[in-house]
């Protein structure tokens, strides 16, 4: 079985999305298939082994100049391939390559117009390295933003082409509205053409199917996959040292940093030995946000600490071995939460709110509790009872790590990929009835099915 993962680069950023498309890759190679994983925009950051080919396609700064002047589509290919070289895009990422949709409404478009748009020949290029070259069995799209080139690789590619759906309404809903209108139509008319759908959750697949207006019957579920190796943290290993509260995500207003912040303030109040660290990468359009977070973290002194972008999969462990309790408290409904799954991995409980997958996350891994969003003060409560009551906090941290291990590991994502697969090729089932997750977990349909609040 050769499968092959079409992802995209997060132009210089640890993005969790292309990580675990990494992650994934390694997986179906460890479990015996031959894995292709095939880079659009700019090269992959991992901080695992890079499974990724050196090629870029789509490369951020020819489709960049190819949306913005005219005058640059009309050059020969021969002349502009240069800048598709991964040096030069790396390069490029850290002056003037972005991600932010506030300013990509137009080159979205451009992207989506697929082989009637301005990027067609990057689509022939695309299309003719997977059908002639890697000629895989299967092919997989990361994010439906890609659908563009769907058209032109069915042109010389005959099997089944599946799209995995991993949060692309986050970066739709932010698009300006004149672009986010005409891109959701572009997307449900194209995407239709697709074999079938991918996602990490049952709450993302009813959340998505009805956003994107697509049947949910022709979505599947595969579970979220890491790399356990390294993460050797203990339940309980941090005990006598001060009460650590650990923020680990991108710095970003709907991450919800300002939220465990506020929360952290109350905290702090009442035990001024508890410490917070926060962990992730900050892009350049996020300082001001991050300077307001400083700003309003100022009477917490020394006992705040931004560490920055853990650079290594050995840093990362290190700085969850560091902490009591994780809580990213997303604003948006988070379709994945892998910070969840390895903090879980080292012993490390979480508090989350309760929506999105969280929810589910909590619910299969027994690792944490749930507050309602948006809400510091639940926060705060939830994060001094853990403070107080080491002994459960333990005891999350331990149920959690052991369901990590059982039902998250790379060998579970690659096993559930090709049972979905085989589905496919006979009768069209879901993997809804195919893995052992879905089957073992009651489906959510109503905030009512959800685990109860805790704290």
């Amino acid at each position: 079985m050769h499968i092959a993962i079409i992802t995209a680069g997060g132009a210089g950023m640890f993005c969790g999305s292309c990580m675990h498309d990494n992650t994934w890759a390694r997986a179906l190679l460890a479990a015996g298939c031959e894995a292709t994983l095939v880079p659009t925009y700019t090269p992959l950051r991992v901080d695992e082994p890079d499974q990724s080919e050196a090629h870029v396609y789509f490369g951020g700064l020819n489709v960049f100049l190819r949306s913005r002047f005219s005058w640059w589509r009309k050059l020969p290919r021969a002349w502009t391939t240069w800048l598709d070289q991964p040096r030069i895009l790396q390069w490029a990422t850290r002056w003037s390559v972005s991600n932010d949709p506030a300013s990509l409404g137009e080159l979205t478009l451009d992207m989506l117009a697929g082989e009637s748009g301005p990027h067609r020949e990057a689509g022939a290029e695309l299309a003719r390295h997977i059908g002639e070259e890697l000629r895989p069995d299967v092919v997989i799209f990361s994010n439906a933003l890609l659908v563009g080139a769907l058209r032109q690789l069915r042109g010389v590619f005959p099997g089944p082409v599946y799209c995995t759906l991993q949060g692309d309404d986050v970066f739709l809903d932010a698009l300006p509205e004149r672009y986010r209108l005409p891109a959701l139509e572009a997307i449900r008319t194209r995407a239709a053409e697709f074999d079938g759908f991918l996602v990490h959750s049952r709450f993302y697949r009813d959340y998505i199917s009805r956003y994107l207006g697509l049947p949910a019957e022709r979505f599947h579920r595969l579970p979220l996959g890491i790399d356990l190796e390294g993460h050797d943290g203990q339940p309980g290993e941090r005990r006598g040292e001060p009460f650590t509260v650990g923020y680990f995500a991108r710095i970003a207003p709907e991450k919800g940093l300002q939220h465990l912040v506020a929360a952290f303030l109350r905290l702090h109040g009442e035990h001024p030995e508890a410490r917070l660290r926060v962990g992730g990468y900050l892009a350049p359009q996020q300082r001001p946000f991050f300077e307001t977070v400083r700003r309003a973290a100022q009477p917490l002194g020394d006992a705040f600490e931004y560490v920055g972008s853990p650079p290594t999969h050995a840093d990362k462990v290190r700085f969850l071995r560091s902490i009591d309790v994780l809580s990213v408290p997303t604003e948006f409904l988070e379709p994945k939460g892998l910070y969840v799954l390895e903090a879980l991995a080292n012993g490390v409980p979480v508090v989350q709110p309760a929506h999105g997958a969280f929810p589910e996350l909590i619910a299969e891994t027994g690792g944490g509790l749930l507050v309602p969003p948006r809400d510091p003060v639940a926060l705060a409560e939830s994060l001094r009872r853990l403070l107080r009551n080491p002994q459960e906090r333990y005891a999350l941290g331990r149920a959690g790590q052991q369901a990590v291990r059982e039902r998250f590991s790379m060998a579970t994502l690659a096993r559930a990929t090709l049972e979905v697969i085989d589905a496919g090729r006979g009768h069209g089932a879901s993997l809804a009835t195919a893995t052992p997750q879905a089957a073992s977990s009651p489906a959510i349909s109503s905030p009512s099915d959800q685990p109860p609040l805790e704290g």
